[in-house]
């Protein structure tokens, strides 16, 4: 241990990796003893309880009953902190139509259609899109959905992904998940 450094009735070490290491002088009354290590400890609890709680992310789901429902156990999205995490979505209408055996330019309308109101009912908007991810079927499409995606976003341009998949579930053609800002 180096130096120590004292201060009333209370020491302070300080160990080879810098850590500091305090305790009360021996002179020192016990019931002052214990009035000290008391507020010491309630001061202590109460920087890293609160921290504890500003640090701690407050997850809140949205559920909008203008897109395609959950079907499994995940929420349509969560908002945590200043973002919205959408979950992958499907063409399927608000009333749990599936669109299979539709073309590609209608599956892909109500997919950003659906995107569109789940992100209005966080509170957000396609224009505060961070991130998207497409998985797509038939590479072919992928020019369809560009321009289908373009025109519906204008000039906002989030960053994006494009996957081509061999298959989705119910034989649809494209799924979408994004990130957007509150």
């Amino acid at each position: 241990i180096s130096p120590t450094k004292r201060k009333g009735n209370f020491t302070c070490n300080i160990d080879n990796n810098g850590r500091k290491q305090g305790r009360l002088s021996p002179g020192m009354s016990n019931l002052a003893s214990a009035v000290f290590a008391g507020a010491v400890g309630a001061a202590a609890a109460h920087y890293f309880l609160s921290a504890g709680a500003r640090k701690r992310p407050r997850l809140e789901p949205v559920s909008t009953s203008h897109a395609s429902p959950a079907a499994g156990h995940y929420s349509q999205a969560v908002k945590n902190g200043g973002e919205v995490f959408v979950s992958g979505l499907l063409p399927i209408m608000p009333d749990g139509t599936k669109l299979s055996g539709n073309t590609f330019e209608a599956q892909a309308t109500q997919v950003l259609r659906n995107l569109e109101a789940i992100l209005h009912e966080a509170g957000s908007g396609l224009d505060r899109l961070i991130q998207v991810r497409v998985y797509i079927t038939d590479v072919k499409n992928w020019g369809l959905f560009n321009e289908m995606y373009a025109n519906k976003l204008g000039a906002h341009r989030p960053a994006r992904c494009v996957v081509p998949v061999p298959e989705l579930h119910f034989g649809l053609l494209l799924e979408v998940e994004a990130v957007a800002a509150l």
